[in-house]
């Protein structure tokens, strides 16, 4: 399911042109901001991010 997901988001991000690179990131619980439990996979791209993860 996860890997149709991001074919998915892959393709989303085709259409809006981000042909820079982009990151998706799996959300997941609490911590990971979550309140209502599903599969959340946000498609960001389009511009750097301003911190280093980790």
């Amino acid at each position: 399911l996860l890997g149709h997901v991001m074919i998915v988001g892959e393709m989303c991000v085709a259409h809006l042109g981000l042909t820079n690179g982009f990151r998706m990131v799996v959300d997941e619980g609490p911590e990971g901001g979550q309140s209502v439990y599903r599969i959340h996979l946000p498609v960001l791209g389009g511009r750097q991010l301003g911190w280093t993860p980790g």
